[in-house]
């Protein structure tokens, strides 16, 4: 067979496997972004203070935010809702791009320690630089995510074997264990636990216009060029010597990939906190919908990690109302049972 034939072999392969579930990602995502407008109401409705359907409606046309209706819609509800749906889109399409670069199951900015490391500089910037802007901490966030994954990559490559699945979420959860540890070492010495409890339990009560007006551009570009790798890191999740043969520049793939993932986590951890298995969760039932092809793997995330935050979220009012309820506990009951699961079916098949 002559290298022109295993050409063509290769990229009929990868067509057949694009080519699968192609009906189901457009049904997929018109179902999750009608189910999302659908949360998206509830959670301007719902609260301490229940608002009807049509007060809301009322306001938001109106636009009268001096009544009390008014400002607790546009002043409170939707710039929350708003900061849910890109906080949540951030962290599943960061978990999907993690998990098909690295084709890793259990890849997920808080679980590879990502999360973690933009919290500890963000310990440091309230323990250092109090007062400091929201767009300093956003800045300092990625610096943190960014040190994060060197060490963890950098660790998990220290094997002769070099760097695996396992050996990056072991790196990953040290790492994770080691940024928690001195930031919350950090909040003792300093005095700022209760500012850093926020970040530490992850929440989007304090979520303000400002912090929406700050996100937007990040997450939307980052989410923008997501889209544009998507083709090709569903290459990547199919091994490096495809991609290779099929011609593909992988190493900046790579690091445009590595560089969207940063500004996703590292955007989004500096306005709710620490919220783990978005990433985990959201991806592995998305591509049980549409397959592998992450043009709407990546699609679809973003709807349904949204969806998942904004539903969460308004379970946080209503489980003990006034009182908040912690959005990543809410989320951390889903997912460490979901991440058992995985390990324990990825344990089985290394076993097999």
């Amino acid at each position: 067979m002559t290298d022109g034939d295993t050409q063509a072999n290769i990229q009929e392969r990868t067509a057949a496997i694009l080519g699968r579930r192609r009906l189901a990602g457009p049904a997929v995502l018109l179902g999750g972004l009608l189910l999302l407008v659908a949360a998206a109401v509830v959670s301007l409705c719902a609260g301490a203070s229940h608002l009807s359907l049509g007060t809301v409606w009322h306001v938001v046309m109106a636009g009268r935010q001096h009544t009390m209706a008014g400002q607790i819609v546009l002043g409170l509800r939707l710039p929350r809702t708003l900061c849910a749906v890109l906080v949540g889109a951030a962290f599943a399409v960061a978990g999907a791009m993690m998990q098909g670069l690295t084709r890793n199951p259990l890849a997920d900015s808080g679980l590879l320690g990502l999360n973690a490391g933009a919290g500890f500089v963000l310990a440091l910037c309230f323990a250092l630089f109090r007062g400091l802007p929201y767009v300093y901490l956003a800045l300092f966030s990625f610096l943190g995510a960014a040190a994060a994954a060197g060490l963890v990559y950098g660790i998990g490559s220290l094997s002769k074997a070099g760097l695996t699945p396992v050996r990056l979420t072991l790196a990953g959860a040290a790492i994770g264990a080691l940024f928690t540890a001195l930031s919350q070492a950090i909040a003792i010495r300093f005095e700022v636990g209760q500012d850093l409890a926020f970040w530490s339990a992850g929440g989007i009560s304090g979520a303000t216009w400002l912090q929406v007006k700050l996100l937007l551009p990040w997450v939307g570009g980052a989410l923008v060029a997501a889209l544009f790798l998507a083709r090709s890191i569903t290459v990547l999740s199919l091994g490096d010597e495809l991609a290779v043969n099929l011609g593909q520049r992988t190493r900046w793939v790579k690091l445009g990939a590595a560089l969207t993932v940063l500004v996703l986590a590292g955007s989004s951890v500096s306005v709710v906190g620490s919220i783990s298995f978005v990433g985990l969760i959201v991806p592995h039932v998305v591509r049980f919908l549409v397959g592998v092809d992450y043009r709407w793997v990546i699609a679809c995330s973003a709807v349904f990690g949204s969806l998942l935050v904004l539903v969460a979220d308004i379970a946080a009012r209503l489980v003990n109302p006034p009182y908040e309820t912690p959005v990543g506990a809410l989320i951390a009951l889903i997912g460490v049972p979901f991440f058992l699961f995985l390990a324990r079916r990825r344990v089985g098949r290394l076993a097999e």
